[in-house]
C-alpha cells in the first residue's frame, strides 16, 4: 500500500535581522519584540504557524536575540507572584506564549541573507517539506494563507510561495513572479522570479510576501548559490532555480493572498497594525474607536 506522505510539520522563522529601520528602540530590544498592541510581534508569527498545524518551530536568531529565547520560556518566578495574587487572567497569558509550540534556537552567525539563514535550518529540518515565516509579516488569522499554502503543497508538490498584487510603481521593493494561470482561481504557477526589479524590468506586479512553504531540495541549492542583491544569498534566486527545472524539486507554485497583511518592518505599517488591531479588540476596541474618531475630528 502506497503511505501518503508525511503532513509537515516544521516552521523556520527567520529572526537574526539588525532592525536598522526601527532605531534607537531596536538597539537592545530585538524589532521581533516590539508590541503590537499588547503581544510582541513574534508571538503573532509562531501562532499563526500553530494555527496551520506546525507545532515545531525553528527561530534563526542572532546576537542580541536572547529575548526571543526568554518569551517562549517559562518565567516561574512570574508565573508564582501572579498565582499568589490570584491573577488568573494575566497568568494564562503568560503562560500562553511558553505552551505555544516546541521551540528550537539556532544562531546564524553572520548577516549574510535569507537564503544563508533557511540554509542553517538544513540539520533540523532535514528531508521534509517546510514552511518559512518571515516575523515583520504578520497574517490576519481571520485570512488563513499558510494552511492554504500546505494544501496546495501536499497536492502539487515541490514548493509554494505567497504572492501578493501591489501597485506596478512599488515592485522594485519585493521578490516578484512571473505567474501563468492554473484550475484554482488563487493558485498560479511560478515560471521565473526576480529579485526587486526595476519597474520596467518587473514581469509582473506579484509580489512575494513573507510566506513559503519549501521542498527541502532548496537546501542543495541554496549551498551553491552565490551572493546576490545586497552581496547576500537570497532566496529568490535559489527558487528561481527550483522554478525553471522542476527536475531539481518540483514545481513552484503561488498562491495569492487578498486578505489583511501587515508588513511591522515598516514604520507606518507597524503604527497601522496596532492601530487597527486595537480597534477590533473587544476589550480595547469600543474606548479606543470613540477616542480616534474624537482625535481625527477635532485635532486633525
Amino acid at each position: 500500500m502506497t503511505q501518503s506522505p508525511p503532513r509537515i510539520s516544521k516552521a523556520v522563522i527567520p529572526a537574526a535581522g539588525l532592525g536598522t529601520r526601527f532605531l534607537p528602540a531596536t538597539k537592545a530590544t530585538p524589532k521581533e519584540m516590539l508590541p503590537v498592541v499588547d503581544k510582541p510581534a513574534i508571538q503573532y508569527v509562531v501562532e499563526e504557524a500553530v494555527a496551520a498545524g506546525l507545532s515545531d518551530v525553528l527561530m534563526i536568531t542572532g546576537r542580541n536575540k536572547r529575548p526571543l529565547e526568554d518569551h517562549f520560556d517559562r518565567n516561574y518566578e512570574l508565573e508564582e507572584a501572579l498565582a499568589r495574587k490570584g491573577d488568573e487572567e494575566r497568568l494564562s497569558k503568560v503562560q500562553e506564549s511558553s505552551d505555544l509550540a516546541t521551540m528550537h534556537y539556532v544562531r546564524q552567525g553572520a548577516p549574510r541573507g535569507l537564503g544563508h539563514a533557511v540554509l542553517c535550518a538544513a540539520p533540523h529540518v532535514g528531508d521534509q517539506p517546510f514552511a518559512v515565516l518571515l516575523g515583520d509579516d504578520l497574517i490576519d488569522p481571520r485570512d488563513p494563507l499558510l494552511s492554504r499554502m500546505v494544501d496546495v503543497q501536499e497536492r502539487e508538490g515541490g514548493s509554494v510561495i505567497a504572492l501578493m498584487e501591489v501597485e506596478p510603481s512599488q515592485i522594485h521593493l519585493y521578490g516578484c513572479a512571473a505567474v501563468e494561470g492554473t484550475i484554482d482561481s488563487d493558485v498560479v504557477k511560478v515560471t521565473d522570479l526576480v529579485e526587486k526589479p526595476d519597474v520596467d524590468e518587473a514581469p509582473s506586479n506579484y509580489a512575494i510576501i513573507g510566506r513559503y512553504v519549501l521542498d527541502p531540495a532548496i537546501f542543495g541549492i541554496l549551498r551553491e548559490t552565490a551572493p546576490g542583491r545586497g552581496n547576500e544569498i537570497q532566496l529568490t534566486d535559489a527558487l528561481q532555480k527550483l522554478a525553471k527545472d522542476e527536475r531539481i524539486g518540483g514545481p513552484v507554485h503561488g498562491v495569492v493572498f487578498k486578505g489583511r497583511r501587515y508588513d511591522t518592518g515598516d514604520r507606518g505599517d507597524y503604527l497601522r497594525a496596532i492601530v487597527r488591531l486595537a480597534c477590533e479588540r473587544e476589550d480595547l476596541g469600543p474606548d479606543f474607536r470613540t477616542w480616534l474618531r474624537k482625535y481625527v475630528s477635532e485635532e486633525m
